[in-house]
């Protein structure tokens, strides 16, 4: 009997789950990467094998992020150069480079490195780099951070190595099925200040302009440079060697890309929600009108409250009238007035504040010059046109001006400041202007120190004596102490509580929560929260709400005049709200549980919270986690565009609560009928069926199926699809650990539970 076959068989199908269960990061010289292989980064984050892209046949080698299900290529080696069957594979050829074959070992596509090593390898890591080394080092021959595609990853240099003459520049595919070069590209330019433009071939579309100290100076929101951004940190390096910018994520939990598309000639953010599985678009440019390259024409600028939206800079006019008044800007503006250079009276420079910088393709820069030198060096010369501080805050030194026409300016709500040079005539008697200023800061800036170092020691006092009310008041409540200790915070007396409130008369009650009935006083109008005798507990959370209310001072919040701790009497005496609280209009609730700052989850014995704003899982078995914040939020989401309160009197039997009313709203497509009247004409309506979308998916009933807080804020940033939300938990089904409803009988819980009753307020 011949047992070869079966022998090869066998052979085949191990060899075959070897590669599956044996994911490398690494091609060696022994150890080629064939067709139907992939490298796995270390941390599995991302993966890098052969694919077809779209509907079309050709295959290409690709990097993509290994456990996100929509495959979003981020990196192609061969994208002009196309696979026509599966037989190629990656190999080391000559000991220094990566290089991609067919089945002929005809070569398809190699990496253009020159040095030779003595074990070379080429590896995967864990931030998307493709990178060639030897074994054992740290430095790369090559990478592939150095030869983007149409995306930029975290921690990619994007710009110039200016001792290779490299550039880092960015092309958009052609299409969904095509990765080869489109026409759509970004490049950073090595003006005298450099900046980043976007062209459609060979034609400008859209300039970020220069980086002046943090940000860039022509974005308009949180693409590049503005560092409070709470998702992304962005860094600007120009020096001798180098210049370039990157982003790194502020959370690591965070999977965020730029990505270049051809389709509509525009620059994305994208952000991956995991619960809704798909990459959401949280910004976009060019982002409005005014972003175009230029539409305003030379020495004109683009505001987008204007009409029309393009007006000449002042001490300039439209250079052919007929035309800008047809809307036709391209001409752009010249110098009205009697401009001459280097007369008195026919010379100056107008400070236009707010302005996107202008294009520095001719433009000169000093680091270390002063803006009044800047000013000076610009009146040298007759072609110098306007001068500007390098740096956007004005507090460091440095110098940019500009020659010729300036071109492509607009308004921006945190633009800079420039000084364009205009016939004298049109800059006012901006130095009377000056000497008042200057003799208002004179008076002014004195009184303002000593106001503030008054402030600062009676801040410092107050907090000193803070600490020192805070400290007693524990020991008070943790004792029990009867005694008229002189706090900060006043204590009063039973009997004197009593005689206010005509001895807790009914007719002065204002309501009631987890703490008791809360009394208006009369006299000084107050309210008084009283601890009920009958609860049974209460000492830790008055105690909290002491310390807590002790600690906390804003305009915002109702003051707390003092308290009244005798036996088992505790109360706290609050300023009165004649006008109601802010929970009369948005429906706020007492305080939630709190949990450890470095708590995601946990079980907890004794649940405290308010009925109807509780998480299924925390409510019925005392587990909570961050996504249960999130659920609270999806009930405050639907009050604020319903105008009602979860837990009403109102709804309808089958409905249960607001949460109810809203899913059976939505199952039945008439959502809008959820939004409160009082907001229905002025809202719009896309907006709110958004709101209730995200509220619902706030509202899932498994904590795994809402969306965290971050993936929230990206939602309601946002114009992408939302996932369609499940039947949300009306917590009137038992949520077991496992994670699923229970059916069957629902076993007895030690678990003590506080619920505070809205339907009273």
């Amino acid at each position: 009997m011949n047992i070869l076959p079966t022998i090869l068989v066998i052979a085949n199908i191990l060899f075959f789950f070897s590669k599956i269960s044996c994911a490398t990061d690494t091609i060696t010289q022994s150890q080629p990467l064939h067709d139907g292989s992939t490298l796995v980064s270390k941390g599995e984050v991302f993966e890098l094998g052969f694919f077809n892209p779209g509907n079309s046949n050709n295959r290409y080698v690709g990097i993509w992020y290994k456990n996100i299900p929509v495959r979003r290529v981020v990196w192609v080696a061969n994208r002009d150069n196309p696979i026509k069957d599966n037989s190629s594979k990656l190999i080391i050829s000559q000991g220094r480079f990566l290089a991609l074959v067919n089945k002929n070992q005809s070569l398809l596509w190699s990496t253009n490195t020159t040095t030779k090593v003595s074990n070379p390898i080429v590896q995967l890591l864990d931030n998307g780099n493709l990178v060639l080394k030897n074994d054992g080092e740290e430095n790369f021959l090559w990478q592939s951070f150095d030869y983007p595609c149409d995306t930029i990853l975290p921690e990619m240099k994007v710009g110039w190595d200016k001792k290779r003459g490299l550039a880092r520049n960015l092309t958009a595919w052609k299409n969904w099925d095509d990765p080869s070069s489109g026409e759509f590209t970004s490049a950073m330019i090595l003006t005298p200040n450099p900046e980043s433009f976007m062209f459609e071939g060979s034609t400008k579309v859209f300039r970020t302009g220069p980086w002046t100290g943090s940000r860039s100076s022509g974005v308009t929101s949180g693409i590049i440079g503005f560092q409070e951004n709470p998702l992304f940190h962005y860094e600007f390096v120009n020096n001798e060697n180098e210049v370039y910018y990157m982003f790194t994520l502020k959370n690591s939990s965070v999977v965020s890309i730029i990505v270049f598309n051809q389709t509509n000639s525009h620059r994305q953010r994208l952000v991956w929600i995991p619960e809704s599985k798909i990459w959401s678009v949280y910004q976009t440019l060019p982002q409005d009108s005014c972003d175009a390259y230029n539409v305003c024409g030379a020495n004109g600028q683009c505001a987008l409250d204007a009409s029309p939206m393009c007006q000449c800079l002042d001490g300039f006019k439209p250079k052919s009238p007929q035309q800008w008044n047809g809307m036709d800007w391209r001409q752009g503006c010249v110098r009205n007035g009697n401009w001459s250079c280097g007369v008195k009276n026919r010379d100056g420079f107008k400070k236009i504040s707010g302005m996107k910088l202008p294009d520095t393709t001719h433009s000169w820069i000093d680091e270390k010059m002063t803006l009044e030198d800047c000013k000076a060096k610009c009146l040298e010369n007759c072609s110098c046109s306007a001068y500007s501080s390098l740096d956007s805050t004005g507090t460091v030194s440095g110098c940019s001006i500009w020659f010729g026409d300036l071109d492509d300016m607009r308004v921006l709500q945190r633009g800079n400041d420039v000084y364009v040079r205009v016939d004298s005539s049109n800059i006012g008697d901006e130095n009377g202007h000056k000497k008042m200023v200057e003799l208002v800061l004179s008076i002014t800036v004195p009184v303002v120190v000593v106001m503030v170092l008054a402030f600062t020691y009676i801040c410092y006092i107050r907090k000193a004596k803070s600490k020192e009310k805070i400290e007693k008041i524990t020991r008070l409540v943790e004792k029990d102490e009867d005694t008229n200790e002189d706090f900060e915070l006043p204590i009063y007396d039973q009997a004197t509580i009593l005689k206010a409130t005509n001895n807790f008369s009914f007719n002065n009650k204002l309501g009631e929560g987890g703490f008791g009935p809360g009394i208006l006083l009369d006299g000084q109008e107050i309210a008084v929260k009283r601890l009920s005798k009958s609860s049974g507990q209460g000492s830790k959370e008055f105690k909290n709400e002491v310390i807590l209310c002790a600690k906390l001072q804003h305009r915002n919040l109702v003051k707390v005049v003092g308290c009244c701790i005798e036996g088992d009497e505790k109360m706290l005496i609050y300023e009165y709200m004649p006008n109601n609280s802010l929970d009369s209009f948005l429906l706020d609730f007492g305080l939630a549980r709190m949990c450890g700052g470095d708590q995601i989850e946990g079980r907890t014995n004794k649940i405290v919270g308010t009925y109807g704003y509780m998480a299924p899982e925390y409510a019925i078995d005392g587990l909570f986690s961050i996504k249960s914040d999130v659920f609270s939020f999806g009930v405050l989401l639907l009050e604020i565009i319903s105008g009602k309160k979860n837990r009403a009197r109102s709804y309808r039997e089958h409905d249960h609560n607001l949460i109810g009313y809203a899913w059976r709203l939505w199952k039945e497509g008439i959502p809008l009928k959820l939004i409160d009247d009082n907001i229905r004409d002025s809202c719009i309506e896309i907006e709110a069926i958004r709101c209730i979308q995200i509220g619902l998916l706030c509202l899932q009933h498994h904590p795994d199926d809402r969306p965290n807080m971050t993936s929230v804020v990206v939602m309601l940033n946002s114009e992408n699809t939302l996932s369609i939300p499940n039947e949300p938990g009306f917590l009137i089904k038992k949520f077991s650990p496992e994670g699923e409803p229970s059916l069957g009988k629902e076993t007895s819980s030690t678990n003590e539970i506080t619920i505070s009753l809205l339907e009273a307020r």
